[in-house]
């Protein structure tokens, strides 16, 4: 993504990223040290760490952080339970935290149930510290609005998933004057 098409500048980018507030909620502290440096490199100056899904909802709440960079491999609540708990208006105080999943596993299933549960981004290990800040600035700089179609809230999606598993596939009869070949 360049900065150029953008109606921000660089400059402007730049400041954006460095007023961010990030949460890093990671079971590995080897892999909360790595998103920390990038998100240095970067020019994010507040990050904090959580290193599992308890402590990182707590986190949540208690630090307000403008993005949660989140491992889907946690103890006590996986990322995905993380973010349907997060992703609850009424009952969560902040549902509308941008949420960058960050993970180890890259399947299409993963992705996509990434998708259905809400999370804005999602990145595969291992990451560099330009495509972390690409999804960050797409976050500040294109946010997609957060809407609630169903039992879905989160992000507005990009575009419509199809899901073969969780859609029943409904054929219907043919006519009985149609001629069956």
């Amino acid at each position: 993504m360049g900065f150029e098409s953008m109606a921000f500048s660089k400059n402007e980018i730049e400041a954006l990223v460095r007023s961010l507030g990030v949460l890093v909620i990671d079971n590995s502290q080897f892999m909360r040290k790595i998103v920390r440096n990038l998100l240095l490199n970067v020019g994010v100056k507040e990050i904090y760490e959580a290193s599992d899904g308890i402590a990182g909802l707590e986190a949540i709440r208690t630090i307000l952080p403008d993005i949660v960079v989140l491992d889907w491999d946690l103890p006590l609540l996986n990322g995905a339970e993380l973010v349907r708990i997060v992703r609850s208006p009424g009952l969560f105080p902040i549902p509308d935290v941008p949420v960058i999943m960050l993970s180890s596993h890259g399947e299409r299933g993963r992705v996509l149930e990434a998708a259905r549960i809400g999370v804005n981004e999602y990145l595969v290990k291992p990451v560099s510290a330009q495509a972390l800040l690409d999804r960050m600035v797409s976050i500040l700089v294109k946010p997609r609005p957060i809407v609630r179609l169903g039992d879905y809230y989160g992000p507005e999606p990009r575009r419509q998933f199809s899901d073969p598993i969780r859609k029943p596939l409904i054929i219907a009869p043919a006519p009985e004057d149609t001629p069956i070949s």
